[in-house]
């Protein structure tokens, strides 16, 4: 497998915070998200069973920040198939109960594109949606996909969503042999307004941990869903298969927090159908789509 570089120019390391320009990860960017996603300093284990874990750190700033992580055990799955499912945006549409929309926009480097997602939110939240600069790197058996927030002209905030903001969102998956590995899902995101205190408790005890489970599951059925759906078609591990247009990063602007509505929730109750676990397909664990 043909590994794609960091960067072609390493710019030094970056904080994530004071990022003030479009840039493509390098290496060192890389380097410091396996160190948080590794690290223990400062975070609180909220949720430990079967396998998943999730801790949450509190974030010192101005503004209200979400900040989690979440580990999870993948037995009879190999890190390359783990890589595969989180890449594959057909298939995504076809696991992820909580996606309303999600497509790839433009391609920056062999291993960085722009691309949009929406999400349901707990009910009665207002749903939410982003646009991301990803970027990603296969390390040996180990690999890195991360991501934070743009503003690209084409695509400004909706009057029917929030948009989110990524600070920095992203998954380590490691290989503990071959048909078995680690991910890591390290979230830092801004989400436009004041969360009540049972969304952020219910992300990390309920939803974080089931989110898990189902990618778990999604990975299981994945190769025999890929035999059936273009299986040769993999652009991010073969660059030149990649249908889309390419994009200068001068076109992209950082997505600040700052500049956009933020929206006060924090007094929002939460549904009856939330409480009974039924709400945005969360309730549910009818993998039948996955066929």
């Amino acid at each position: 497998m043909e590994k794609p570089a960091a960067s072609i120019e390493p710019q030094g390391p970056r904080p994530v915070l004071g990022r003030e320009s479009v840039q493509v990860p390098d290496d060192q960017d890389f380097h410091s998200f396996r160190s948080e996603c590794e690290a223990e300093v400062g975070w609180n284990l909220t949720y430990s069973k079967a396998g998943v874990s999730v801790w949450v750190q509190a974030v010192e700033m101005d503004r209200a920040l979400h900040k989690i992580k979440c580990r999870m055990e993948c037995r009879d799955v190999p890190a390359e198939t783990l890589y595969d499912v989180l890449h594959d945006i057909e298939y995504r549409k076809k696991w992820d109960s909580n996606v309303i929309e999600t497509f790839d926009i433009a391609r920056l480097t062999v291993n960085a594109d722009v691309g949009y997602y929406s999400w349901r939110c707990p009910k009665p939240l207002k749903n939410r949606d982003v646009i991301t600069l990803r970027s990603w790197l296969p390390m040996g058996t180990d690999y890195i996909i991360m991501n934070y927030s743009v503003k690209h002209p084409k695509y400004p905030p909706r009057k029917d969503l929030v948009r989110a903001v990524s600070i920095q969102t992203g998954y380590l998956i490691q290989s503990t042999g071959p048909k078995s590995c680690v991910i890591t899902y390290l979230a830092q995101v801004d989400p436009k307004g004041s969360l009540p205190k049972w969304v952020v408790n219910k992300s990390s005890q309920f939803l974080a941990p089931k989110a898990m489970k189902k990618m778990y599951k999604a990975c299981v059925k994945y190769p025999e869903w890929k035999q059936k759906h273009q299986p040769h078609f993999k652009p991010w591990l073969h660059p030149e298969q990649s249908p889309l247009p390419s994009l200068a990063l001068s076109e992209l602007s950082v997505q600040h927090a700052d500049s956009l509505e933020n929206i006060d929730e924090s007094a929002v109750a939460e549904s009856r159908e939330e409480r009974m676990g039924g709400a945005g397909g969360e309730g549910s664990d009818d993998d039948t789509s996955l066929t």
